[in-house]
């Protein structure tokens, strides 16, 4: 979400009144606005640059608003008070009108057929009699910028130019020509350049070389000038200093060149909707005519108003309300959408001004009537319908193999999804042509070219940051690759894989061997050709000749294990041998990603090679316990049911956060499926009933929640059969083991309170780097070690060679995970914006 700055006591003074800051927090909130952050420019200054820095700068207290990303009428000052002002009822929404010239023909800005390779298209527009003062120019500028990045996207969609109209003359001409050709003086310069010497001059300027790749590489260069020659602007990186605005500009022309003619409108209605009220007519803007290069003549801004409609129930049922038809029109006409009933049914026409771009569905009015209502109005309902979530089997399977692994003594790894063109070929001795991979069309970095292949080269880098660890390193990582398949409809299928590597003094194969083994039994996967597994010598470029061997499910290829081929150790910057394991583990699903799984093991795998399940084994279990008598009451009366409701209000289950053998003994403890009355227990009814399958793995119960069912009545013919030896031999005893019961989950809770909690950390490496080869290094590392925070420690960092002479800071942390994230790390680092370009996590490890 865009953040907008503004000064508290102008906005108050523009508002008609003050507010306290909690005051002007509620009514953010009422507005669909978030107040961010209470500061002034001193504290900002200071935050990010120290108190040396921030001396001599303003205390004026400014007011961070985050702004709905759609939003942009309120990314200025004047868009921000006029949409609460009209929300408070204390204005109507003005009307904008688009009006021709008070005397001449209008202004004409004419596009050559040049500018079709660069940037075909433009919109300009007249801001007759304005009066400028310095809060209305800093705004001016301000919301430019705040637009130049969101909807423009940084400028490579659209790029905006404002001139001083008096100090030019028309018309004006767009077009594009060789940059050798354009010379003219830049804002803010005080001798003429070239348009080549100024793409070298703004290489190290700290605001505009973001925008030179525009259009750096094109034969031509977009360039506007008047009459007489005088250059405007070379959108979309700098306006020339001729036309600045001042102070004591009068009248501005506004222009802005785009590749998107629709973006172009937009950001051309929001320029001069938001400054026309300063205008000596407010809220008119003086038309001009845009010539295009087949002759037609279009005149801007469009300004265009429509009507939608809707009706109130539609509204009601999407909100969850019941509000008259008239009442929802008057909430919308406060949003600035001005509304009324047609008088046909519950029919509401609603006007769409040219400042709400954002609302293109009926959808968008609806959230636009409910913010009006107010959320905290909005009454709370229980939903009609519950649903029972299941686990994806793909998933399950992953989190049950997951468990195992690092039972064996493995620890899991996460890497990147994305990787180098050299991490999946080059240096696995492989051609990138056989790697079936997916590119990037347009990768940020080299490090990120394409969608990996194996998982074999995350593993790699990791073991080569965690050199200095101890010996041996076990790492293993079960996550998605990606690889081309014509038979879908993206050209691309994700495959779920388990990659293990053993890296050691002595290769370790066996280590390697031993795990895939144990994988094997664990899907219960037996050591035989045909219906079982077992691998085959084969030969690949990654492996050491003679050492690698291909694993086959049932006739099937699944993977391969091996020593790794020297070259590829040497490549991925290890010493010593290591050993490695990738097997893809759908195929153990069967033919469905849908499968259910008995015994935490693939259903289809146990219907296949006929494995004896414990419902084969073991007789059922009895459907239905002799009691309905349970701690919550008895669950055959409403009363019991009640007590249970209320329970499992805010629970998901009868003890812990995971299905129990608790769960299940209540449910048995029901006679029958509890009515809708007892919502909450019906939720977990009919999600406990799905465990059905699988409750003899269930966890066991910490305590006792079903009590013991009462003797049966003696009677002459009674046999020994007939004896309950479990139940209570009078109400004295079964006080007895209420008051143990009750005891021993009193122990247990204090046991529980007394352990110490454990403190989550993780191993983070980051690579930090540089703009050029000029920065000077040892001062990256000294702003990024200056960043303190509660739960960080900084570790060892070197330099790595990027290329062209640069070189990447590479530092290592511990954090507490529940203080420091990654992204807190990368906003403080990026924050030194004069040494620091980027910042990536090059590894990320738990602890």
């Amino acid at each position: 979400m865009p953040t907008v700055g503004v000064k508290r006591d102008l906005l108050f003074k523009s508002l008609g009144r003050t507010y306290t800051d909690e005051e002007f927090d509620e009514l953010c909130f009422e507005f669909g606005l978030e107040l961010d952050e209470i500061t002034s420019e001193k504290e900002i200054i200071s935050r990010e640059q120290g108190d040396s820095k921030a001396s001599g700068a303003s205390d004026v207290i400014l007011y961070k608003i985050d702004v709905p990303a759609n939003r942009y009428d309120l990314l200025c000052l004047e868009g921000l008070v006029r949409g609460l002002q009209v929300f408070k009822n204390k204005l109507e929404a003005p009307r904008y009108r688009r009006v021709g010239p008070v005397s001449g023909e209008p202004q004409q800005l004419i596009i050559t057929k040049e500018t079709a390779a660069v940037r075909p298209f433009a919109v300009a527009a007249v801001l007759r009699n304005m009066t400028f003062t310095q809060e209305r120019y800093d705004s001016f500028i301000e919301l430019q910028e705040k637009l130049h990045q969101n909807i423009c996207r940084k400028r490579s969609l659209v790029a905006i130019g404002t001139h001083d109209l008096d100090t030019i003359s028309g018309p004006f001409t767009y077009t594009a020509k060789p940059p050798g050709e354009i010379r003219f003086k830049p804002l803010n310069q005080t001798k003429e350049y070239t348009a080549t010497e100024l793409m070298a001059l703004y290489k190290n300027d700290s605001h505009l070389r973001h925008y030179l790749h525009i259009i750096e590489d094109k034969p031509l260069y977009p360039v506007i000038y008047d009459s007489n020659g005088v250059v405007l602007s070379m959108p979309p990186i700098i306006n020339g200093d001729h036309s600045k605005i001042t102070l004591n500009t009068k009248n501005v022309f506004v222009e802005c060149t785009a590749t998107d003619l629709t973006k172009a409108k937009t950001v051309l209605d929001m320029m001069v909707t938001m400054f026309s009220e300063y205008c000596s007519q407010p809220f008119t803007v003086e038309e001009a005519d845009v010539v295009c290069p087949d002759g037609k003549t279009c005149k801007y801004p469009e300004l265009a108003y429509r009507k939608e409609k809707l009706s109130s129930d539609f509204v009601n049922r999407k909100v969850g309300i019941n509000v008259s038809t008239e009442k929802i029109a008057q909430l919308l006409t406060r949003m600035c959408l001005r509304s009324e009933a047609t008088g046909v049914g519950d029919e509401i026409e609603v006007e769409i001004p040219p400042t709400r771009s954002d609302v293109i569905h009926a959808c968008d009015i609806m959230e636009d009537a409910a913010m009006a209502y107010g959320f905290n109005n909005i009454p709370r309902t229980t939903p009609r319908t519950y649903t029972v979530a299941n686990q994806f089997p793909i998933n399950k399977l992953t989190e049950l193999l997951r468990q195992d692994l690092a039972a064996a003594g493995f620890t899991e790894a996460l890497n990147f999804a994305l990787c180098s063109k050299e991490d999946i070929a080059d240096k696995l001795r492989k051609k990138i042509s056989d790697t079936r991979a997916a590119h990037i069309s347009n990768p940020k970095t080299a490090e990120f070219q394409v969608a990996r292949t194996t998982l074999l080269p995350g593993l790699l880098k990791t073991i080569a940051a965690n050199r200095k660890m101890p010996l041996p390193l076990r790492l293993f990582e079960i996550s998605d690759v990606v690889l081309k398949d014509e038979t879908k409809d993206v050209g691309a299928r994700n495959s779920r894989r388990v990659c293990a590597v053993y890296y050691n003094k002595s290769p370790g194969f066996e280590v390697i061997h031993g795990l895939l083994d144990r994988t094997m039994q664990l899907l219960e996967v037996k050591s035989a050709h045909g219906e079982g597994y077992h691998i085959q010598a084969t030969e690949d470029s990654t492996f050491f000749p003679g050492r690698c061997a291909e694993i086959f499910v049932r006739g099937k290829s699944v993977g391969r294990l091996g020593v790794l081929h020297p070259d590829v150790i040497t490549r991925f910057e290890l010493t010593m041998p290591c050993s490695a394991l990738e097997m893809d583990i759908e195929p153990f699903l069967g033919h469905t990603a849908e499968a259910s799984l008995t015994h935490d093991v693939p259903m289809q795998e146990v219907l296949k090679h006929k494995f004896i399940t414990q419902d084969d084994s073991s007789p059922a279990p009895s459907s239905r316990p002799t009691s309905t008598k349970t701690v919550f009451g008895d669950m055959s009366t409403p009363a019991g049911l009640k007590a249970l409701n209320d329970f499992l209000a805010d629970k998901s289950y009868v003890e812990g956060f995971v299905a129990s053998q608790a769960d299940t003994a209540i449910l048995d403890a029901i006679p029958s499926a509890p009515s809708p009355t007892f919502c909450h227990v019906l939720r977990w009814y009919n999600h406990i009933k799905s465990f059905q399958r699988e409750r003899a793995s269930l966890p066991s119960a910490e305590s006792q929640f079903v009590l013991p069912a009462a003797p049966p009545a003696s009677t002459d013919d009674a046999s020994d059969d007939d004896l309950d030896l479990f139940g209570s031999d009078d109400d004295a005893e079964s006080e007895e083991a209420a008051r143990i019961r009750e005891q021993r989950l009193a122990e247990y809770a204090a046991k529980k309170s007394k352990k110490p909690a454990l403190v989550a950390k993780s191993s983070i490496l980051l690579d930090v780097k540089p703009w050029d080869d000029e920065t000077d290094m040892s001062k990256v590392e000294e702003c990024v070690r200056s960043v303190s925070m509660d739960g960080l420690l900084w570790g060892q960092s070197k330099l790595v060679p990027v290329g062209y002479g640069i070189k990447k800071l590479q530092i290592g942390c511990v954090v507490e995970d529940d203080k420091v994230g990654t992204d807190l790390l990368e906003e403080a680092i990026t924050a030194f914006e004069e040494y620091v370009q980027s910042v990536d996590v090059a590894a990320f490890n738990k602890i």
